[in-house]
């Protein structure tokens, strides 16, 4: 029916030192123009593909959510893992953004963006209540919150 959900309290446990995340995105500013908005969506499923296939990128795990604005949340074991697979000429990522940016970029259509951020070993921390293996949890792993750990500032280690 759905996915399992784990009732409780839950914590993401990171012990793989800094984690970069990356949030991209998407956004139908003229959504009557389906064609173009298509062309640009079709793309990631093909790229999370690619990731899903070659753990050796980096990609640690990832959700999105669909709707005029799209959001894709992801994590990654560091910045350059990231950048490489944007600039690999043999992944699914650089000639469609070389395409975006020659057909699209101006024309007001379709909008896309990105943040990253590098958050170093110990400066994260994450809480799920009564969730499914959800976030950062489900890119690393994830346990019960447990004694000395039932506070953000607890889970931060202050």
């Amino acid at each position: 029916m759905g996915e399992k959900v784990f009732p409780g309290r839950y914590t993401a446990v990171v012990d793989r030192g800094d984690i970069t995340v990356f949030v991209i995105g998407m956004r139908a500013n003229k959504w009557w123009q389906l064609g173009r908005v298509q062309r640009v969506a079709r793309q990631m499923p093909k790229m999370l593909r690619h990731l899903a296939q070659h753990p050796e990128t980096g990609m640690l795990g990832c959700q999105s959510w669909l709707g005029r604005t799209t959001i894709l949340l992801s994590y990654w074991e560091s910045p350059e893992h990231l950048q490489r697979f944007a600039a690999d000429r043999d992944a699914p990522h650089l000639q469609p953004w070389r395409d975006f940016m020659r057909t699209l970029l101006g024309s007001g259509s379709v909008g896309v963006w990105h943040e990253t951020y590098q958050v170093p070993a110990g400066e994260m921390e994450a809480i799920y209540a009564d969730m499914p293996l959800f976030g950062l949890a489900a890119a690393t792993a994830h346990e019960p919150v447990g004694a000395g750990r039932n506070t953000a500032r607890q889970r931060l280690g202050r």
